[in-house]
């Protein structure tokens, strides 16, 4: 019975430690907006835009920044990272929008953060795109490529599978008549 009890609390403690090294995407102020949107699917899926355009946008900041060179890498895995905790968050927000009867006004806002999404996913994969075509070609890029690689895979795979689900819940969203 103690071998279990010190199993079951190792077991714990190896949890809380995995919990505790994992990263929030979000920042406080982001997290902030976000709950202040709770209600407002069309407001909560463009702050997601931002927030997602914005790690993208550091990215790109990073690989131009000389002073970033140390460790860029590893700054570029972390914000893929990010990226792709954003998207999965997005998905979520989908999905439960999905199952939701909205009324006629949010249901209009939704809509229109359907649309805002699509184009601004449109935008994320050519820019995943560029980053994997700069690591094939470019030497420096090259060189750094092997710390993010496979971040960089996993979110385009993301991406990929997010855009499929947008484009299934516009065409479902569209069918449906507001309460």
């Amino acid at each position: 019975m103690k071998q279990a009890a010190r199993i079951v609390l190792a077991l714990l403690l190896l949890a809380s430690a995995a919990w505790a090294g994992k990263r929030d995407p979000l920042t406080d102020a982001e997290a902030d907006k976000l709950r202040e949107a709770r209600l407002e699917p069309g407001k909560r899926l463009k702050l997601f835009i931002e927030f997602t355009e914005a790690r993208l946008d550091k990215i790109d900041s990073v690989r131009s920044d000389p002073k970033e060179a140390t460790g860029r890498g590893q700054k570029v895995h972390d914000l893929l990272e990010d990226f792709s905790a954003l998207i999965d968050e997005i998905d979520d927000n989908l999905d439960m929008y999905q199952s939701e009867h909205l009324d006629k006004d949010q249901l209009k806002e939704y809509k229109k953060g359907l649309r805002e999404l699509t184009s601004a996913e449109n935008r994320f994969s050519a820019r995943l795109r560029s980053l994997q075509h700069d690591a094939d070609s470019d030497a420096q890029a090259k060189a750094e490529a092997h710390e993010y690689s496979f971040a960089l895979q996993d979110a385009m795979d993301g991406l990929k599978a997010s855009m499929e689900t947008l484009k299934e819940y516009s065409a479902e969203k569209q069918e449906e008549k507001p309460k």
